[in-house]
C-alpha cells in the first residue's frame, strides 16, 4: 500500500503545535499508511502571511475565523459542510465554547473546525497578592489602582490594543462595525480611547512590544507583576510545571455600572485545503481531533486548550489545569466575534498602529479615530478575489 504523507501548518507555542502531534502520531498508528507531518510558524507570521498563499503548499491549516470571508471568496479551503455529516456539525454548534463554532460558518459554508478556544481574560500570581495583602481586582478602578502601583502586565502591541479597543467601544457604549463609514461613532470612539490611556499611561513601556505569550513568560518567570487584566488566556501557564510559577485565571473586571467587559474571541480552526490530493485523509483527521472524544482527553492533555465545549467542562480538564477552563468560560461564553467579510484583516492589519502610536507616544485622538475610519474605508474596497 502506498504510503501518503500531509502536510499542516499550525503557530509555534505549546498550546499550537504538541496536540497536533500527539494527534498526527495517533491518527498514524490508526492508519499506518498515512503520515501526517506538522509544520510550526511564529505567532506574528502567522498573523502575517496571508494563509491563501499556504493553501497551495500545505493539506491541513490552522486559521483564525476572521480570515473565512477569504475562504469564502477564494474557494481555497474546503466547505467542511459538504463532506462532514449534519449530526456532526450539529453536536459540533451545541457544544461551542460561544461563538468559537459559528464563528468558522460564512456564508452558508463551515469553512474550519473550532479545534481551539481563547478570548481575553485576567490572570494574575495568587502568591504575591497574597503576600501583599491584595485582593484580585474585581472593577475597573482597581485595575488602574493596582497599574499605579507598577504591578500590572497588559500586552499592549497593536493587534492586541486594536482588540481591546473592540471591548472598551461596546463597555462605553456602542458595539463596533455598525457603519458603513465608520469603525465606531465620534463619541464612543473617543470615550473608549481615554479610558484605555487610564491604563496605558501607567504601564511599564516594554508592554509595548509584548504579545499575551511574553506578558504570560514574564509574569510566570519574574516576581515583577501581580495581575494581568486581560490578554489572549493560555491554559499552558496554569498548569503545574510548565513554568516556574503558576498563573491563576479569572474572569475581567466589571467596569461601569457593574457589567463585565467583553472581551474579543480569538481561537483557532482546522480547515482543510481545497488542493489537498489526500482530501479524504485530511477530513478524517479534522474529524477525529475536533470531536469530543478527542478534545476532552488527549488534546487537553497534550497541553491544547480545546474548543469543544464539553472539555471546558471536563472535571480532569480543570483539575489539570487548575480550574481554568470553569473560570474562563463565563469570559467566553460572552465574547464579541470580529468581522469576518473578505478585507476585514486589511483593517485588523494595520488599524492598531494608530492606536499603538497614541497610548504609547499621546497626540490627537480624533486623528487616530480619522486614521481608523480610512482604513475601515479601505478594508471595505479589498472584496476583490485574491489570486492564489
Amino acid at each position: 500500500m502506498a504510503r501518503k504523507t500531509l502536510k499542516g501548518i499550525t503557530w509555534a507555542h505549546s498550546r499550537g503545535i504538541t496536540p497536533l502531534l500527539a494527534a498526527a502520531q495517533r491518527y498514524n498508528e490508526l492508519f499506518p499508511d498515512t503520515e501526517i507531518v506538522w509544520e510550526k510558524r511564529s505567532l506574528q507570521h502567522f498573523a502575517d502571511y496571508p494563509l491563501e498563499k499556504l493553501t497551495g503548499h500545505y493539506d491541513l491549516l490552522i486559521i483564525d475565523h476572521p480570515w473565512v470571508g477569504c475562504a469564502a471568496a477564494t474557494g481555497c479551503v474546503l466547505p467542511l459542510d459538504e463532506y462532514l455529516s449534519k449530526d456532526y456539525l450539529d453536536e459540533q454548534a451545541r457544544h461551542s465554547v460561544g461563538l468559537s463554532h459559528v464563528s468558522y460558518n460564512y456564508e452558508g459554508h463551515q469553512w474550519a473546525l473550532a479545534i481551539d478556544a481563547a478570548t481575553p481574560a485576567a490572570s494574575y500570581r495568587a502568591d504575591l497578592l497574597a503576600a501583599h495583602g491584595v485582593p484580585v481586582p474585581q472593577t475597573w478602578q482597581e485595575v488602574i489602582a493596582l497599574a499605579a502601583k507598577g504591578r500590572v502586565a497588559v500586552p499592549a502591541i497593536p493587534i492586541d490594543l486594536l482588540m481591546n479597543f473592540y471591548t472598551f467601544c461596546i463597555a462605553c457604549g456602542q458595539v463596533p462595525f455598525q457603519q458603513e463609514d465608520a469603525v465606531i461613532d465620534k463619541a464612543t470612539g473617543l470615550q473608549a480611547l481615554a479610558v484605555m490611556q487610564q491604563l496605558y499611561s501607567q504601564v511599564n513601556p516594554v508592554f509595548f512590544s509584548s504579545n499575551p505569550i511574553a506578558v504570560a513568560e514574564l509574569m510566570s518567570r519574574t516576581h515583577d507583576y501581580w495581575y494581568c487584566p486581560f490578554a489572549y488566556c493560555y491554559s499552558n501557564y496554569a498548569r503545574t510545571g510548565y513554568a516556574n510559577h503558576l498563573l491563576q485565571y479569572t474572569d475581567v473586571v466589571q467596569f461601569g455600572l457593574g457589567e463585565k467587559l467583553r472581551t474579543t474571541i480569538g481561537g483557532t480552526g482546522l480547515a482543510v485545503s481545497a488542493f489537498s490530493e489526500h482530501r479524504e485523509e485530511a477530513i478524517r483527521f479534522a474529524e477525529m481531533t475536533v470531536s469530543p472524544s478527542w478534545q476532552s482527553t488527549l488534546y487537553v492533555q497534550h497541553g491544547g486548550q480545546p474548543g469543544h465545549l464539553l472539555a471546558w467542562q471536563d472535571e480532569q480538564a480543570n483539575q489539570l489545569t487548575n480550574r481554568f477552563f470553569r473560570n474562563v468560560l463565563p469570559a467566553m461564553q460572552r465574547g464579541y466575534m470580529r468581522p469576518r467579510y473578505n478585507g476585514y484583516l486589511y483593517f485588523q492589519d494595520h488599524a492598531g498602529d494608530p492606536l499603538h502610536q497614541y497610548l504609547r507616544e499621546g497626540g490627537n485622538p480624533v486623528s487616530v479615530l480619522e486614521s481608523m475610519n480610512k482604513l475601515y474605508r479601505q478594508s471595505l474596497a479589498q472584496h476583490e478575489t485574491v489570486a492564489i
